[in-house]
């Protein structure tokens, strides 16, 4: 398969395979949608679906809060510049709506019957203290609590595409140009792609950068000849390529997780390069012909590799088993990328190294490397008791320690801290109750006719109170709202009169409820009017504080709200986020459970025995345990994005067990006994393994300079988990062999005996 012919076979198909790529000319297109990490087979997804087709989405809108850069929030000039751009981004196509306090306007109820007035007359402006006096009531609504900011409500068309958000939120940037106008804070969906996809593709391009440099150093430190270092770097670069390839041919876009796929794509493929190169070395340095030496170095090491890449391809395949979308595009992306990565390993390696010449490097001593494995593996036999306890020990208090994780996930926590998004976000929660949306469906109860029957707006106050006791959020809408509005109405505009109304009170209203309706821009009831929504804003809490504040929420409707009037549900894009966070231990239980099967049905194939099936777990499922200690000790979230993480760490974990139970078997097969076979394996493959695990952790590590959190995570925790795996392997994988010497060297001796002589 890997003779000369065959090579330089592939090395045409690998060129037809680039000129294919040149043809079709793939362009890359990012995106960013969170509504990707909803958990599609939860039935709240469903009626989320119903709801927002019944009403509106809960999230297309824009927040913005202006303020007068001389500082006076009432100065004239300030005002009506601000009314101007008001009208401005109102005229762009895609609005909708743009609300604020210069726009609102009230009802009033007189002789002539329903009719509207401006809330807040900035055109008259005679007494400041009376007009303070008006912009007190809306604090935290439209005004921000400090009386420094204005907020612009821009509701866009709905369920915007990423490209048309983008162009309208440049459209609404350009005409913010006025020197007059300050812009405190800007959040929102297309806001925050926007933003999110600049940062993508930066970080895309510098991690990819950066991972070449890293690959270029690597190669040069480890094979220290031109050839060592150019081969490789443009085998590597040719399989990148072809993976993104395929990425964009399948109609793939590339996503916030796409950020580490250049790292991931290099570092496996090198991973592989290196096992391939030096055991080609190794046989060049014993005298073998380097025909000979490259045929049997694919020939030998075409399964083991191609089993590693296998398992770690299959890490990210097993994402698929998952129910969310954005962790099913990366684990199918991934997955088939470090496939195509081996492809192109295979299709270029042979035929580019028979091509060229091949100098090495004068050893002037025998490898210290092997010295140093030697007494380290003779110190493993004397302390076995130790080492076996020690690893037991830090098992299971890394294990107690992983109890205590709280599942705990934030809108915006792939950004850090100090970002302009989150500095957006944090100043609309402070300021004006919140940016994120809240949304909990009405429906009126059995004994009820409509939603806007009295009772049920008893029992609707009583809910708004205490939803804005438990959030402190901004305005809450609701059928209420429209109901209070039409009781300030008929007091003349007065303040105090937005509340529920008395019984004669709604009788007298009562008659101007279908022009309300007819005429209110708010969708917040169905035709039926049996069915409705409350929306709010509410901070961004994260997932373990919202959970107990809408459990406390329900708790409160079951004690205090009666069924037979009202009743209410959940939903919303914030809620789907967080059931997504909640669902991380069944995710994760998934895609571990299928990792787990698929490691154990090859170990099966490879060894024949189900006992080496699970010995081979145990060493790569330490590291996980330990991983759940380190993220207790870091103070890191269980999220989604964290979760995930311990499949994919399983996944290439893995790979060194493997070939250190490939060699092993090797050297039982040569008729060697088992202290002896261990003894080999630890030399030979111990320092194999032992530098792929340095370029891993070194790739990976690249990744916690990254400014997304699942990004920053992703390098940090599975560098971690490579490191546990390595000491699992070369500490403890030996010694949970050993007990299996008698009943190996039988096994074996059998196939010994059963196998053919060679011919003479």
């Amino acid at each position: 398969m890997f003779q000369k012919s065959s090579a330089f076979l592939f090395l045409w198909l690998a060129g037809f395979i680039c000129v294919f790529f040149l043809i079709i000319k793939p362009i890359p297109v990012f995106n960013y949608d969170f509504e990707q990490f909803f958990p599609q087979d939860d039935v709240d997804l469903s009626f989320y679906n119903d709801y927002r087709a019944k009403f509106e989405n809960d999230n297309d809108y824009l927040l913005m809060a202006i303020g007068n850069p001389n500082g006076d929030l009432l100065d004239a000039t300030f005002l009506k510049s601000a009314r101007t751009l008001q009208d401005q981004i109102a005229k762009l196509d895609r609005i909708d709506t743009v609300l604020s306090i210069l726009n609102l306007e009230k009802p009033i109820i007189g002789l002539f019957g329903l009719r509207k007035v401006p809330a807040f007359d900035w055109q008259n402006i005679k007494n400041k203290s009376d007009q303070q006096e008006v912009l007190g009531q809306y604090e935290m609504e439209l005004i921000s609590k400090d009386g420094k900011g204005l907020l612009f409500w821009i509701k866009n068309e709905q369920q915007i595409s990423k490209e048309n958000g983008d162009k309208l939120y440049e459209e609404i940037n350009q005409l913010v140009t006025n020197d007059q106008i300050e812009v405190l804070a800007v959040a929102g969906k297309i806001q925050a792609q926007g933003d999110f996809v600049d940062l993508m593709q930066r970080e895309f391009g510098l991690f990819f950068a950066g991972s070449i440099l890293l690959m270029l150093l690597m190669l040069a430190l480890i094979f220290r000849t031109w050839w060592g270092v150019a081969l490789p770097f443009l085998i590597l670069l040719v399989g990148v390529a072809w993976s993104f390839g395929l990425i964009l041919v399948l109609g793939k876009a590339l996503d916030i997780m796409s950020v580490m796929q250049p790292t991931i794509f290099l570092i496996v493929g090198l991973s592989a390069l290196i096992h391939f190169f030096n055991h080609l070395i190794n046989q060049l340095k014993l005298g073998v012909a380097k025909s000979d030496a490259i045929q049997m170095v694919f020939k030998s090491l075409f399964v083991p590799v191609w089993l590693t890449i296998l398992t770690t391809s299959l890490g990210f395949l097993t994402l698929y088993f998952t129910s969310i979308p954005a962790l099913q595009e990366f684990g199918l992306t991934t997955g088939l990328g470090i496939l195509v990565m081996f492809i192109a390993v295979i299709l270029l390696a042979p035929g580019l190294l028979y091509l060229i010449p091949i100098s090495l490097l004068e050893s002037k001593e025998p490898s210290k490397n092997k010295v140093h494995l030697a007494l380290l593996f003779r110190w493993l036999l004397r302390k076995r008791k130790v080492i076996a306890f020690s690893f037991l020990g830090l098992t299971v208090l890394a294990g107690f320690l992983g109890t205590q994780l709280k599942i705990n996930g934030f809108l915006l926590d792939n950004l850090p801290d100090d970002h302009p998004i989150q500095a957006s976000f944090n100043y609309f929660d402070t300021e004006f109750g919140g940016s994120n949306p809240l949304e909990i469906y009405l429906e009126a109860g059995a004994g009820a006719s409509s939603l806007i029957d009295l009772e049920v707006l008893g029992e609707l106050d009583k809910l708004e109170k205490e939803v804005d006791r438990l959030f402190h959020g901004g305005q809450i809408i609701s059928p209420l709202t429209l109901v209070k509005s039409l009781n300030q109405a008929q007091n003349q505009g007065s303040y105090q009169a937005f509340a529920l109304p008395s019984k004669g009170q709604f009788l007298r209203l009562k008659r101007y409820l279908n022009q309300a309706l007819q005429e209110s821009d708010l969708k917040i009831l169905s035709d039926d009017l049996k069915s409705g929504r409350m929306s709010a804003r509410s901070a961004d809490l994260g997932t373990l504080e919202m959970s107990k504040k809408r459990e406390e929420l329900l708790e409160f409707v079951d004690r205090e709200i009666n069924p037979e009037f009202l009743k209410i549900r959940w939903t919303g894009t914030a809620y789907l986020i967080d059931k997504g966070h909640q669902s991380v231990t069944w995710q994760m239980a998934k895609g571990l459970g299928v990792a787990f099967l698929i490691v154990g049905v090859i170990a099966g194939f490879l060894f024949r025995s189900w006992r080496i099936s699970l010995i081979l777990l145990i060493p790569n499922v330490i590291p996980l345990v330990w991983m759940l200690g380190l993220m207790f000790i870091l103070g890191i979230d269980f999220k989604l994005t964290t979760a995930i993480l311990f499949t994919v760490a399983f996944g290439i974990a893995v790979d060194d067990s493997i070939h250190f139970m490939t060699r092993l078997r090797k050297e039982l097969n040569l008729g060697k006994n088992l202290i002896y076979g261990l003894k080999r394996t630890f030399l030979e493959t111990g320092e194999a393994i032992i530098q792929t695990t340095i370029i891993l952790v070194a790739g990976f590590g690249l990744l916690i300079f990254s400014q997304f959190g699942v990004t920053h995570f992703t390098g940090l925790l599975i560098a971690s988990a490579l490191v546990f795996a390595l000491l699992a392997d070369l500490f403890l994988l030996p010694l949970l062999l050993l007990p299996m010497k008698k009943k190996w060297e039988v096994k074996f001796s059998k196939r010994l005996i059963k196998a053919p002589s060679p011919p003479k």
